[in-house]
């Protein structure tokens, strides 16, 4: 265990203070790489202020140190990340959670738990860099004077509120944020994964499996390799069997999504869900 920062014991209130941030997990390698992926996020900063190798070792130092915000693991030995933050709820003043995890399958129970953000191993910086972005607002909004604020954020695109869901999007050697609202279809192709919008295709550095944790109901997996908007999605209906795994059996079912009427394939496993979910926006 190694405590970085003596004794955190108050919130940062200069404006601009970096984020306090404490890493749990019993993976020395994997403290090695969040710290390192910490030091390259700006907007908000964040500042490394103890390591700890078990929810044990964590509760013990947080008996005595204050923090911003705990990066979590799930699958430690003893008590686990899940049980500690359950725990941890019922402080007066408890730390933010994000866990960091390489287990998808306990995103539910992540956010009973009140889990600001679930994220997936290995970590990305520009998902690391939107969890630290989804803290520092929910700090900023509770304590006014305990910075990063919005000053200290990426700037929104213009036309969606500040608040609004964001996806960081790699497009012609930059970065960008494109809100959730104007993602219309992703797809899985070989090694990334495209975001179709209304008037564009852009390339998204994050896995199917990520997002699907993080879109919410207004989105829908029709197959393996595709998610789409609800809003998106024009009609379901038996189609001809050109259409991937259906061909076997002459036919399969199929969606028709904006913006451009395309023909996306829906999966038997997946039909169930996608047949409950358009049922509830008045199309089923």
């Amino acid at each position: 265990m190694a405590d970085h920062d003596g004794d955190p014991s108050t919130r940062p209130a200069a404006l601009g203070a970096p984020l306090r941030v404490a890493i749990v997990d019993d993976e020395p390698l994997a403290r090695l790489r969040l710290r390192t992926l910490l030091g390259d996020c700006l907007a908000p900063p964040a500042q490394v202020v103890a390591e700890l190798g078990s929810a044990s070792a964590a509760l013990e130092w947080l008996a005595l140190h204050r923090c911003d915000l705990l990066l979590l693991d799930i699958h430690m030995p003893g008590l686990d990340g899940l049980q500690l933050a359950a725990r941890l709820r019922h402080q007066a003043h408890p730390p933010s959670v994000v866990f960091v995890t390489a287990h998808v399958e306990h995103a539910l129970q992540a956010f009973e738990v009140q889990a600001l953000d679930y994220l997936t191993k290995p970590v990305r910086r520009a998902r690391l860099q939107e969890a630290l972005a989804r803290v520092a607002r929910g700090w900023s909004d509770t304590h006014p004077q305990a910075l990063p604020t919005a000053a200290t954020l990426p700037a929104p695109l213009d036309g969606p509120s500040p608040d609004e869901p964001m996806l960081w999007i790699a497009d012609r050697g930059t970065r960008q944020r494109l809100a959730m609202s104007e993602v219309l279809v992703l797809k899985a192709e070989q090694k990334y994964v495209t975001v179709r919008t209304a008037t564009r295709t852009l390339v998204l550095d994050e896995s199917l499996a990520e997002l699907e944790l993080r879109l919410g109901p207004r989105f829908v997996r029709i197959h393996r390799n595709a998610i789409v908007a609800l809003r998106a999605v024009r009609s379901l209906q038996r189609r001809p069997g050109s259409m991937g795994e259906a061909a076997e059996q002459g036919e399969g079912w199929a969606v028709c999504v904006d913006p451009d009427g395309e023909w996306l394939a829906v999966s038997r496993r997946q039909l169930s869900a996608v047949r409950e979910a358009l049922v509830g926006e008045g199309l089923g």
